[in-house]
């Protein structure tokens, strides 16, 4: 048994860890779009769509790296601090540009638990989903991730922290 607290199973993701994890992400992304070709401009992607708020880092990197102009968000909150709740939407993206999804990269900083995606996925079936880091609960949600975390890791995102003192992890000498 540990003494650990939960946050203390965490992995804390800097603003530079974020950019360098983002324009990975664009990476694999480039040519995947529906009509694109690597190397193409914006790889066929119609749009990016980020899921907020935590995806609009990720999907403003994405966007500039594959030179997407149009971009948009969709709103759905499904955690309540850090407490997970039901999945809803608070915002959609234009409905004219969305369609079914096709043609449409969905951007988020995490897939957890997929109850999010699932939600968006439904909306727009044929859109693709990508997502920066990945839980194994959510896995099967997203088309395209970078990194996996184990499901009881915390994700500390830079957008949540503050620089402060930490004591030592044994003793005070």
């Amino acid at each position: 048994m540990t003494d650990r607290l939960p946050h203390e199973k965490g992995f804390h993701v800097s603003w530079d860890q974020l950019h360098r994890d983002a324009r990975a992400l664009a990476w694999r992304l480039d040519g995947v779009g529906p009509d694109g070709k690597a190397g193409e401009r914006g790889g066929g992607w119609r749009a990016v769509v980020a899921i907020t708020r935590g995806g609009m880092a990720p999907a403003m990197i994405v966007a500039r790296e594959l030179d997407i102009r149009r971009v948009d968000t969709i709103s759905v909150k499904s955690y309540d601090h850090q407490d997970q709740a039901e999945a809803t939407v608070l915002k959609h993206p234009d409905a004219e540009m969305m369609g079914d999804g096709t043609g449409i990269l969905v951007v988020d900083d995490l897939v957890d638990s997929g109850r999010t995606l699932e939600l968006v996925r439904k909306l727009y079936p044929r859109a693709h989903f990508a997502t920066v880091y990945a839980k194994p609960h959510g896995r099967e949600q997203v088309d395209t991730f970078i990194t996996e975390v184990s499901q009881d890791t915390w994700i500390f995102f830079p957008w949540d922290m503050a620089m402060q003192y930490v004591p030592p992890f044994r003793g005070t000498d």
